[in-house]
């Protein structure tokens, strides 16, 4: 019997027999342009990655231990958060989060982040109850209801004869959050942290900080500037209270570091590889009695900026793919944003679906059960070394212009937030970042009740209009302050502002598809003019096509659409297009499908002015057709 390996048969190929291959296929198109994926993290992905990428890349020696690149497992623990809002029905409450801890739920998050009561012994206690011993308890608070939530905490402790050192309560408390969303004290933050360190201090396990990189890229920014900006605030905050005489073995321990993971599936995971090793780095520098003061406790939480309001069911496909790369990157714990979070609250069949994601990732596909899955992979490990050297110059070079907050202050952060809020917003807007549902496949018809989203997200008749958004809010003279947006909001105003016209006209803005001459063109046209203005939330009035011109503009004016759009091929819109024109301009506007670049001229001067393709700003489009048709 042969005993030779399968693969031991063949010789071995040099990457330059590879390079030539692919060469000769390409038949002399530009090897860059079609083969190389250039990110937004200014990272040059290949179309394939062999051992030797990995020969120079240093946090391959991470084996477990410092600097942790790799995790030394991958069990995780499920978490679910639960707002608790001032009017919140804390019976209802109760039952959501008994229901969560009884199938499954390891850790939960109570939210007191926008809330403004008091939160009174009473209310705290009817928490408390029903919660399995094992189960972890994160509040997570804001400076106004910080220490009085500790209070409560550590008197139930006390009242519970909780051992201090198997304690599984923790406060979560962002340090900076006043100061990057309000323009708050920076210094009121961090005192209060120190206050939270030296108080929970006999509780060696407990957790009282949360630095929240995961702000960032809900604001906006790039998974590279997400975690410099998250290190460059931990680096503050290291700097404050060593200088006030904490060490770095009583300050570190108390920290957790929370991340947004968004849809980029194996940058996320190299993202989380990146965050530990430069967390560990770093709290090495500070030269700790403890080497495990160097490991990292990592909280993900999947992204809200790329969830979207309409179509929210696709929410879970997101969520699906970002909790397996939280786990393959190996986080400590994870929630999943429930899938209609935009305009309901702690809802128990979301509630059931996120909680469930994690599980069967857990229980069904064993991924608790495996250590590093992504270790060894060519490609993630060579992300994640290109990763690490982006996220460590975009750190020191935050550290050279005086630290997170000078350079929060000056509005260096801000202003890169920005930049790629621009970019992300154009990229939206032009169909180069597709959300189906929204601006990509929309269900022309859904409907969403105006009156139920302005009162669960609090916009206003006039903020519909909008087709604009960036996180950075002006807060003059002083510096520029974030906020979180959605990548889509200006496409969901757009349409919303169609559900409010609908409303108050009683009618429902329409297209009429003048579908004409050649059959594949105008039924391809057609499809991609109905996917077109059904992200506006148009009726659309499709049409098996007219067989004289006469036909269709009579059908179209019986329509009373609003809009018209004639759907033929290229070389046939020279000579019907005028004539449709003519026969339609006083009744509706006209518009062409397609970019018939041969015959424009001659279009334009027949009085053409609308043309939509592939490469039109959809979002700047459908807000001028917006204008035209409310102004009518």
């Amino acid at each position: 019997m042969n005993d030779d390996k399968l693969f031991a048969q063949f010789p071995p190929v040099t990457t330059e027999e590879w390079e030539n291959a692919i060469i000769k296929d390409l038949k002399g198109a530009d090897y860059d342009k079609k083969l190389v994926w250039k990110t937004n993290e200014h990272i040059n992905v290949r179309p394939y990655y062999r051992a030797e990428d990995l020969q120079s890349i240093t946090h391959l020696n991470a084996d477990g231990t410092f600097p942790y690149a790799k995790n030394n497992g991958s069990n995780w623990n499920v978490r679910q958060d639960f707002v608790i809002a001032d009017d919140c029905d804390v019976k209802q409450l109760q039952r959501l989060v008994s229901l969560a801890v009884n199938n499954g739920v390891e850790s939960v998050g109570y939210d007191f982040t926008k809330r403004t009561a008091p939160v009174g012994d009473e209310l705290f206690l009817q928490l408390m109850k029903g919660l399995k011993p094992a189960t972890a308890v994160n509040l997570m608070c804001n400076t106004t209801n910080v220490m009085a939530l500790f209070d409560l905490l550590n008197a139930y402790m006390i009242d519970m004869k909780v051992k201090t050192d198997s304690a599984n309560f923790n406060m979560e408390y962002d340090p900076f959050f006043d100061f990057v969303s309000e323009g708050g004290s920076y210094m009121d933050g961090i005192d209060t942290l120190h206050n939270l360190i030296k108080e929970s201090a006999g509780y060696p396990n407990m957790k009282v900080g949360v630095i929240n990189a995961s702000y960032f890229g809900n604001c906006g920014s790039f998974l590279v500037d997400e975690l410099s900006f998250g290190l460059a605030e931990f680096a503050d905050v290291l700097d404050f209270l060593t200088e006030a005489g904490e060490t770095i073995d009583k300050i570190v321990p108390k920290l957790k570091l929370q991340v947004s993971i968004g849809s980029n599936y194996f940058f996320e995971i190299a993202k989380l590889r990146t965050a530990r090793y430069i967390w560990g780095e770093m709290v090495n520098a500070y030269s700790p009695k403890n080497s495990d003061c160097c490991g990292v406790f990592i909280h993900a939480v999947t992204s809200m900026w790329n969830k979207t309001l309409y179509d929210p069911y696709v929410n879970m496909l997101r969520t699906t793919t970002e909790s397996m790369s939280s786990v393959i990157g190996g986080i400590d714990s994870l929630t999943v944003v429930p899938f209609n979070f935009v305009t309901v609250v702690n809802d128990e069949f979301a509630l059931r679906i996120a909680r469930n994601q994690q599980l069967l990732l857990k229980e069904e596909s064993h991924f608790a059960n495996v250590t590093d899955p992504a270790a060894g992979s060519y490609y993630i490990e060579s992300i994640t070394g290109q990763l690490i050297e982006k996220v460590w110059n975009q750190f020191l070079e935050i550290v050279g212009k005086g630290g997170f907050i000078q350079c929060f202050k000056s509005n260096y952060i801000q202003d890169i937030i920005a930049e790629s809020c621009e970019k992300r917003n154009k990229a939206v807007a032009t169909r180069r970042e597709n959300f189906v549902g929204v601006n990509q496949y929309p269900n022309i018809t859904e409907t969403i009740d105006f009156d139920e989203v302005k009162k669960s997200c609090g916009c206003s008749d006039e903020e519909t209009g909008e087709t604009s958004c960036c996180g950075c809010e002006d807060m003059a003279p002083k510096f520029r302050t974030l906020q979180p947006y959605r990548g889509t909001e200006p496409f969901e105003r757009l349409r919303l502002q169609t559900e409010l016209y609908t409303k108050e006209s009683g009618h429902r803005p329409s297209v009429f598809l003048f579908t004409y001459g050649n059959l594949a063109m105008r039924i391809a046209r057609a499809g991609f003019a109905s996917n077109f203005f059904g992200c506006a939330g148009y009726k659309i009035i499709n049409n098996n096509g007219f067989q004289t011109i006469e036909a269709g503009v009579e059908a179209a004016k019986q329509s009373k659409a609003e809009i018209v759009v004639i759907c033929s091929s290229d070389e046939e819109y020279g000579n019907i297009a005028p004539e449709i024109y003519n026969g339609l301009k006083d009744n509706a506007i006209v518009v062409v499908a397609g970019n018939p670049v041969d015959c424009m001229d001659k279009l334009a001067a027949a009085g053409l002015q609308h043309f939509i393709h592939v490469k039109t700003n959809l979002l700047e489009s459908l807000s001028n057709f917006q204008k035209l048709i409310i102004k009518q």
